[in-house]
């Protein structure tokens, strides 16, 4: 597989576009001050009065509503919510983006699952950093960059694939590393990656653990030090190396007990649920819930905030964190500013 890097894109391209970041939240916010930083002319698409309007201004990038901050875009990039999209496409940017111009996501979901179906006369690409904005942002300040993924779905200009390039490259991608894929594969594993390991796995395999050790009546939080807190020194020694690397610096004891007890944990059934979660994604039997959940209010992710919110884990958390401080000195959201 191709790995590319700076010097296989062509940073001029981007810098003689203008490109309308539509949305200012994770990656909004990290790809409108990457791409400014890089000398590309940004302007930042959003509604009228809306939360992320001021952090804008203050960042010293042009802001407009959408509408109009598309019209003179040679490149539009929707860095809304997945389920947002759809809307803001027909209602804002369909009738205005000029024709010839090259329409731009970080996630595929939406071309993939036919909820965004391009016009013929656009070029359509994406450009996906392997990481949350905070990071993509980040990294960005200290010279590198987030490994980026790129895809091709309309390449009406037949300079689609150098475009995503060269907006990778403004965006610190090219400094990591960027690799072409296509827009359903790169759905349906970030999906399957989600759902399965990063996100719902690692947050179940998290609060169990935390819960069995509290029901057999050790204190909280030591159940929320050896269940939750020691996890990021677990996955930064595997981010950093891998498996190997990570079983190097544990201890024999460790190491041996993850041998012996993993499997049991995370086994047959565990496999099966992933296979089950990978063909709903596949099927678009996923895709077809969640969509159905952002047009109710989204009234389960609701209710499990609510129950996540007041899960001990999250309280007793709290309250551990507060006596370290350099998390939060080091902390890499910052939700007055993105």
């Amino acid at each position: 597989m191709k790995v590319y890097y700076d010097k296989d894109a062509d940073l001029s391209l981007i810098k003689g576009k203008k490109v309308t970041i539509v949305g200012y939240g994770s990656q909004g916010h990290a790809h409108a001050q990457n791409l400014t930083d890089s000398g590309v002319k940004v302007t930042v698409g959003l509604r009228k009065g809306g939360a992320s309007w001021g952090k804008v201004e203050k960042a010293g990038i042009k802001v407009d509503e959408v509408a109009k901050a598309v019209k003179s875009a040679d490149v539009v990039m929707m860095l809304l919510p997945d389920e947002n999209i759809p809307g803001v496409y027909y209602n804002d940017v369909e009738p205005n983006i000029k024709k010839g111009a090259a329409l731009a996501f970080a996630h595929g979901f939406n071309i993939h699952y036919n909820q965004v179906v391009p016009r013929a006369d656009l070029d359509v690409i994406m450009v996906a950093p392997k990481g949350p904005g905070h990071t993509v942002r980040s990294e960005y300040l200290k010279g590198g960059g987030v490994p980026s993924l790129i895809a091709v779905h309309q390449n009406v200009s037949k300079k689609a694939k150098d475009i995503a390039l060269s907006y990778a490259a403004a965006n610190g991608g090219t400094k990591g590393g960027v690799i072409e894929t296509s827009f359903r594969e790169e759905t349906e594993t970030d999906l399957f990656g989600e759902q399965t390991v990063l996100c719902g796995g690692a947050v179940e395999l998290a609060k169990m653990g935390f819960e069995t050790l509290v029901e057999a009546g050790y204190a909280p939080e030591m159940a929320y030090f050896e269940c939750l807190h020691e996890l990021k020194l677990i996955v930064d020694l595997m981010y950093e190396g891998g498996i190997a690397n990570m079983n190097y610096s544990i201890s024999n004891n460790a190491e041996y007990g993850e041998y012996v007890t993993g499997p049991s944990v995370i086994n047959d059934q565990s496999r099966q649920a992933m296979r089950d979660a990978l063909k709903r994604i596949q099927n678009g039997e996923y895709a077809k819930m969640f969509i159905q959940e952002g047009k109710t209010n989204y009234p389960s992710m609701t209710a499990n905030r609510r129950l996540i919110a007041e899960h001990p884990i999250e309280t007793v958390g709290a309250k551990l964190r507060d006596m370290m401080p350099w998390i939060k000195k080091n902390k890499l959201v910052d939700q007055s500013r993105n």
